[in-house]
């Protein structure tokens, strides 16, 4: 989830045309509704179709993801009330929001993981960056609407290969009920109001780090309402056998956690700056600078 930015409809347009992203679920292109936000809108019909369903979604009645395309950007949209992910229509695999380079930072103390399980698929801003820039790395992606699923396409997500594996289901059911393995594990899940209170259990959190590699890191976003950061930090703190870092994201507003397997504080060593700068050289994001947020980071 991005940043907080809420579109206010006006008066749906009469002009609609039907956009095949997808065979089976054919997207619905219309102009833009919202008030200083021109461009266009596209979105599946509910799979329970009403005669209704367009107009309770331009009142905001119904929670269906849409994108809306506007000045080279293409942004997707869970509701009305917040952007999730953004993209570059010219270039596809940059990460253009603040929280998702961040995120990456996870690169510092891993330069090479074998594995990287995702919570959350949303716009695939990471999954589309890792999948291009680590190779030799396994993705497995959990999003628990199918929904959003259908519109990878339209992201440019890659196709499920030998390398990438995008499942419909419960991120935390697949995390406590499934048998894993993984380097690292990023977690960026919300529903309407913010990070998803499902995932806030001990089963979930110890679960996860039993199941990472013996130097793993778990980076999750915290966004939306803050009350429900707190249940999360707790759990993460009981469970985690090394340190937990609170990172927050000023352009955006939201706030990291980065918590470790092992108990050594990795963001502190020289290791870490010199993989910083090889980083930087490789991948031209600013990890020198995420680097220092790390360390000015709260330590639970």
């Amino acid at each position: 989830m991005s940043h907080r930015n809420r579109l206010e409809p006006v008066a749906p347009h009469s002009q609609i045309n039907e956009e095949s992203h997808e065979p089976q679920r054919p997207l619905i292109s219309v102009a833009s509704p919202f008030v200083a936000t021109p461009g266009t809108v596209h979105l599946a019909p509910p799979r329970h179709e009403t005669n209704d369903w367009l107009v309770e979604w331009y009142r905001g009645e119904s929670n269906i993801p849409f994108i809306l395309d506007t000045a080279g950007m293409r942004h997707l949209y869970f509701d009305l009330a917040a952007v999730q992910s953004s993209m570059r229509l010219d270039e596809p695999d940059v990460l253009v929001t603040a929280y998702a380079r961040k995120m990456m930072a996870f690169l510092l103390f891993n330069r090479a993981p074998r594995h990287i399980l995702m919570i959350g698929l949303g716009g695939g801003s990471l999954v589309k960056f890792c999948h291009r820039h680590l190779p030799s790395t396994h993705l497995t992606v959990v999003e628990i609407n199918p929904d959003i699923v259908a519109l990878r396409e339209s992201f440019y997500i890659p196709p499920d290969d030998e390398r990438l594996q995008v499942i419909v289901g419960d991120g935390g059911d697949f995390v406590r009920n499934r048998e894993w393995t993984a380097d690292v594990l990023l977690i960026d899940a919300f529903d309407h109001a913010g990070v998803a209170p499902s995932l806030a259990s001990r089963d979930f959190y110890a679960r996860a780090f039993r199941c990472l590699s013996s130097d793993g890191v778990l980076v999750m976003n915290l966004a939306g309402e803050r009350g429900r950061y707190i249940a999360h930090l707790e759990k993460l703190r009981e469970t985690c056998p090394g340190p937990v870092l609170l990172v927050p994201v000023e352009d955006d507003g939201n706030v990291l956690i980065f918590a470790f397997a092992r108990a050594e504080r990795a963001w502190t060593s020289q290791v870490a700056e010199r993989a910083a700068e090889e980083l930087q050289r490789d991948l031209e994001l600013e990890f020198p600078r995420f680097l220092q947020r790390l360390r000015m980071g709260h330590l639970l």
